[in-house]
């Protein structure tokens, strides 16, 4: 009875190794892709983020016929702007509660002449480059 106990404890500790072996190659097979799924993660906030933007510089534009200048920025979307073209409507309390940065901290890309604009983030670098993410509005 003695040795069928001993046996027993030998194969339990031998399973257990087998887990924790186990356990550990799935955590870092699942650690090699998360770098991926935070840069998708980020990459999805900015998009919408972008629609939201989109969606008040349309607000913006039905109102007042143009959209805010370069110069106005989009802190247009905030508050009244007071240089440029003032709009002669303007939605009570703003077309946005407040400017969102980009994902990676950097502010969103605005640049328009009052009846087209380019709205982006500039990614991860910072800078324009292949990995911006593009909002414009489409001609």
């Amino acid at each position: 009875m003695r040795s069928s106990r001993h046996r027993q404890n030998g194969s339990t500790c031998i399973e257990i190794m087998v887990v924790i072996l186990v356990a550990g190659l799935l955590a870092t097979i699942v650690i090699q892709h998360l770098p991926g799924a935070a840069d998708k993660a980020k990459r999805a906030k900015a998009q919408a983020d972008i629609a939201e933007l989109k969606t008040a510089l349309d607000r913006y534009y039905l109102d007042s016929g143009y959209y805010p200048t370069t110069d106005q920025g989009l802190g247009a979307l905030v508050t009244p702007p007071t240089t440029g073209i003032i709009p002669l409507v303007y939605y009570t309390g703003g077309y946005i509660e407040r400017l969102p940065r980009d994902p990676w901290g950097n502010p969103y890309f605005y640049q328009s002449d009052g009846n087209s604009y380019v709205l982006k983030s500039l990614g991860p670098d910072g800078v324009e480059s292949a990995d911006d993410i593009d909002g414009s509005q489409s001609q």
